[in-house]
């Protein structure tokens, strides 16, 4: 499977390492746990969003765009990157933050990403949580267009057929790091919510006939609304390489950790997040890693997997996030 028919800039730091999680493992008992370490992928403090950067930051320079407009919450780490990715490209960076999480600790609009964003030089444009998002940034891109200017807009998460392409690369690097470790990866676990990179790692293991299941840890309580976007960039996005599209029951979406809405903490991800950490070193976030997480030990916890089972959980990064939920954690 080749990608490199496809326009694509090098802004990551690949491949990202794969490794043990012995601690974790002994803990738990069993099975085998791994982790892919797409939080190191470089770009201000690394996160998956970069890999899908790579594709359609490539689509803005074809298309000679000379700023950036994508929107996500006011701790997205998907517009961080995109901001730094911007900010690395020379493209002028318009972010539409939705006040999507009723959190009132006054870190939460201070710290964390949103600072990263401020730092990076983007112009954030904060709106209400039921803004309609992609009408307020069609609405930014008219407004820009107008005054000569020529925008190029991405969608939450960088969640589409093109931005997938990232994570159909990772499944390729993740199979050969799998070859040259000899081992064969039972399941692949991870957050999901805007879709994409599900999505992707699911057409691209289906472009190399892999036997890896990847399992989606719901973060946005909307697990029904979350496979749908899934099965449709993946769809998409296999199109896109001329293959047929995945079946639908490559689609698995877990959910029960995402807690009572998007960016709410639980005990299980707190608990979780400890655990990494202390067992680990690895420093998890509390909207997306941390929450998946405890999804990989309470699926663990149930008997889901056997004992024989490689279960490689994939770190997409977003630790700018826990500054901004310091509360949850030191009390």
């Amino acid at each position: 499977m080749q990608l490199a028919r496809f326009p694509r800039l090098t802004l990551a730091h690949l491949p990202t390492p794969l490794e043990p999680m012995e601690r974790l493992t002994a803990h738990l008992g069993e099975p085998r746990l791994l982790v892919k370490r797409d939080d190191c992928t470089g770009l201000a403090l690394g996160g998956n969003k970069t890999r899908k950067l790579e594709f359609l930051m490539a689509e803005a320079q074809a298309q000679g765009a000379d700023c950036i407009i994508t929107t996500g919450g006011v701790q997205s780490n998907h517009v961080r990157q995109t901001a730094a990715a911007a900010a690395r490209l020379g493209f002028d960076c318009h972010l539409v933050l939705g006040r999507t999480v009723p959190w009132n600790d006054p870190d939460y609009e201070a710290t964390g990403n949103v600072q990263l964003d401020r730092l990076l030089g983007a112009e954030l444009h904060l709106v209400a949580g039921d803004t309609d998002r992609n009408a307020a940034m069609a609405a930014l891109a008219d407004e820009l267009s107008a005054a000569g200017r020529k925008p190029y807009v991405i969608p939450s998460g960088g969640s589409n057929a093109v931005g997938a392409l990232g994570y159909v690369g990772c499944a390729l690097e993740l199979e050969e790091q799998a070859n040259r470790q000899g081992l064969v990866i039972d399941y692949l676990m991870h957050a999901t919510g805007s879709a994409g990179t599900q999505a992707g790692l699911i057409a691209g293991f289906h472009a190399v006939n892999s036997r890896t299941r990847v399992l989606g840890i719901d973060i946005d309580a909307e697990p029904e609304a979350v496979a749908s976007k899934i099965r449709h960039i993946a769809g998409k996005t296999a199109a896109s390489m001329d293959l047929a599209p995945p079946d639908d029951a490559a689609t698995v979406v877990e959910s029960g950790y995402a807690g009572a809405a998007y960016g709410l903490p639980t005990p299980e991800m707190a608990e979780a997040v400890r655990l990494a950490a202390r067992l680990e070193g690895l420093v998890l976030d509390p909207v997306y890693t941390g929450k998946a997480m405890a999804g990989l030990i309470g699926l663990v916890r149930q008997g889901r997997f056997k004992s024989t089972d490689t279960v490689v959980f994939l770190h997409t990064g977003g630790a700018p996030g826990l500054f901004a939920y310091r509360s949850v954690f030191e009390g």
